[in-house]
């Protein structure tokens, strides 16, 4: 059973079947938000979901970076992602069809703690390119 279901620009219908909440920032030690932090902060999730299931492809969604007029430390300007990094593994039908359904895990970050569903997920979410970063899997 899926979590919710996710419609892409390009009409294709997604089953949300996992997803991981985390704050961007929390437990973040001495510091400020910047490129490099961010930087680590999403290799970190890519090497997370890679590693949680290895057979399914992972895609990061670009996220919005704002950077606010305040102090540049030692790491350069202040860069800011949104508020909650997530992690959700989608399933679809397949790519070919001989196959049982295709599948993606997908990393993006959001403003709030909310599930995506329908057509009110991120506009980045919904212009994944499934058809280029999915794969299939057989039973």
């Amino acid at each position: 059973m899926a979590l919710a279901r996710v419609v892409l620009n390009s009409g294709r219908h997604l089953d949300l079947t996992e997803l991981r909440f985390s704050s961007t920032y929390g437990g973040m030690p001495d510091g400020y938000p910047c490129r490099p932090v961010n930087e680590l902060k999403i290799k970190g999730l890519l090497s997370s979901a890679d590693q949680a299931s290895p057979a399914t492809p992972v895609h990061l969604v670009q996220p919005v970076r704002e950077y606010p007029d305040q102090y540049a430390g030692a790491f350069g300007p202040v860069e800011m992602l949104p508020p909650v990094a997530c992690v959700g593994t989608f399933r679809s039908t397949p790519l070919d069809p001989n196959l049982y359904g295709s599948h993606l895990t997908v990393v993006w970050f959001q403003s709030s703690a909310w599930v995506p569903s329908g057509c009110d997920a991120e506009s980045g979410l919904r212009e994944v390119a499934w058809e280029e970063l999915a794969c299939d899997y057989e039973l």
